[in-house]
């Protein structure tokens, strides 16, 4: 770490991206980025041009020797190939492995070799080369044989939220009612189809558009499909009618925290993924609203939630399907 003395990786302005190793750490060439979906929004949206989004990309990079939005805080993670493995690192990497992070590009020291030349500034996966570097208790993952790189990259970046939803709707019991905002995008699709492997008897999801409610009714990843948007919390409460146990938040803009708590009963479970969230809007809506729920942030983290979303992505034909149409789309644009 550079700046400011003292901090872990994620709290730092600057990492040193010295790529000689201590002894517990990981070299890994890098071959692609996947950018957090609320922080390529936002420099979509505060940029403009595609030319613009590389550019400031690239400048944060440079500037912060990670990728570490400083307006979302969020960042995303990687894919590339083990270069060289230090002797006391714990991952169980070898030299050649090729591999996706399962931690934050937020604390991953990166370097870029290319200028991003290779990537347009379209669509949140950013073709690139450089290096990045693995510390004794990141995670990491090795790529599927089976599924084309960039399909894996984009369930693995999202792995925490089907894996956290699964074990919150077991813990709210066998019946239970859950609503997924967001329910079309990556972490929205995995988490209905988690929640239904767990249990759940009202499956709802609310979307923004009727083109995107008609892709998931299509899937048929969930008993209700509505439209409204998130982040209008009398609509969503409107919309949604008797309350859910379970609400899990997936949306990539912010201001959907007071949506979720009129949505949700009391007792239940509000589980907020999405790095638009503002966790002080969320605690202090909920109590103004007087409303008894508990509120988890989704850390992104559960043992063996790689495994677990590879395999909803491949034994779940909706979600596949719905994660190909991105992938379509993305191309397309």
């Amino acid at each position: 770490m550079v700046e400011p003395a003292g901090v872990l990786p994620q709290q730092a302005w600057r990492l040193s991206t010295d790529d000689r190793l201590w002894p517990d750490e990981v070299l890994v060439d890098v071959a692609r980025l996947n950018l957090d979906a609320a922080s390529y929004r936002q420099l979509r949206e505060r940029h403009g041009s595609p030319d613009a989004v590389r550019s400031a990309v690239l400048g944060i990079v440079e500037e912060r020797g990670k990728m570490h939005n400083p307006v979302t805080g969020s960042g995303g993670m990687l894919l590339g190939t083990v270069r060289e493995v230090g002797p006391e690192s714990p991952l169980g990497l070898r030299v050649g492995d090729r591999i996706a992070t399962l931690v934050s590009l937020t604390l991953t020291p990166l370097r870029i070799t290319d200028g991003l030349a290779g990537w347009s500034g379209e669509g949140e996966q950013v073709p690139c080369r450089g290096t990045a570097v693995l510390f004794g208790r990141s995670i990491a993952a090795r790529l599927p044989d089976d599924l084309p790189d960039g399909l894996a990259l984009s369930v693995l970046d999202v792995c925490g939220a089907p894996a956290l939803t699964d074990r919150v709707v077991r813990d709210a019991g066998p019946g239970s009612s859950v609503l997924v905002l967001g329910g079309g995008g990556k972490s929205g699709s995995l988490s209905l189809a988690a929640a239904r492997r767990a249990g759940a008897d009202r499956l709802v999801a609310l979307v923004p558009t009727d083109t995107e409610a008609d892709a998931v009714r299509a899937a048929g990843l969930a008993d209700e499909v509505l439209v409204a948007d998130a982040r209008d919390p009398v609509a969503v409460a409107d919309t949604v009618g008797e309350q859910v146990d379970v609400t899990v938040v997936c949306v990539d803009v912010p201001g959907c925290e007071h949506g979720a708590v009129l949505a949700t009963a009391d007792g239940g479970t509000i589980v907020f993924f999405s790095m638009a969230t503002s966790f002080s809007a969320a605690a202090l809506g909920a109590e103004g609203l007087a409303a008894d729920v508990r509120m988890l942030v989704g850390n992104g983290y559960v043992p063996g939630h790689a495994e677990f979303a590879l395999d909803l992505l491949r034994t779940v034909p909706g979600v596949r399907e719905l994660f190909d149409r991105r992938e379509r789309h993305t191309a397309s644009t």
